[in-house]
């Protein structure tokens, strides 16, 4: 009984070893709507160097936060962002200002380089400790150098890169939000391998393991 238990034990172990060296090459596919073109567009996470920021948008991710919003700011070749759940409203009132009613701890540290995704929070004056918004982000389409040491920088485009530039150049209104709304349809954790494959969905243990963890 006892060299049973130690098997089963040691059993769970390994898994729980290959869950975590799994979940932690993961990345996002986000599924953006303009009209009737639609844009797959891939992210890789820097676990590293933001583990706190990384594991907040993967529980968003999970339980669809995301889906519904849309891309609130759009600036030529230069950025986009989106995240903001006021963003699901027809009109544009109060958009840029929401967020999941929390706010993440900094985890200053990588570059801006082209394709960052970065969480997004209020200015120094207001906010010292610079303090990430909860759900917000953006994504720089070049290197902006000028933000290096002020944002969390999580992650990086790996895929659609050219799909976002070309949704940049859509025309604004005056708060610079795309007149023709740009949706996050979804935006699913999944395997590198699975994203290179095109499969959208997570597959059943990474949706269990999401739901645990």
């Amino acid at each position: 009984m006892k060299i049973r238990l130690l098997l089963a034990l040691t059993s769970l172990t390994a898994l729980g070893a290959f869950a975590v060296s799994a979940l932690a090459d993961d990345v996002a596919v986000l599924r953006l709507r303009a009209g009737n073109q639609v844009e797959r567009v891939i992210l890789e996470f820097y676990e590293d160097a933001a583990p706190v920021t990384v594991a907040n948008f993967k529980k968003l991710a999970a339980s669809r936060f995301y889906n519904g919003t849309a891309i609130h700011r759009a600036y030529p070749h230069l950025m986009l962002q989106g995240g903001d759940p006021l963003s699901k409203k027809k009109d544009n009132s109060g958009v840029g200002t929401g967020g999941p009613g929390y706010t993440l701890p900094p985890e200053i540290g990588r570059k801006h380089i082209a394709g960052a995704v970065a969480a997004a929070r209020l200015p120094d004056k207001i906010n010292p400790a610079r303090r990430s918004n909860g759900s917000q982000f953006y994504i720089t389409l070049q290197p902006m150098p000028n933000l290096d040491g002020q944002y969390t920088v999580f992650g990086r485009v790996i895929d659609g890169q050219a799909a976002l530039d070309k949704i940049s150049q859509m025309h604004t209104d005056t708060n610079d939000t795309p007149v023709d709304r740009v949706v996050i349809e979804s935006v699913h954790i999944v395997p590198r391998e699975a994203a290179a494959a095109g499969e959208p969905q997570p597959n059943r243990f990474h949706r269990l393991f999401q739901r645990l963890f």
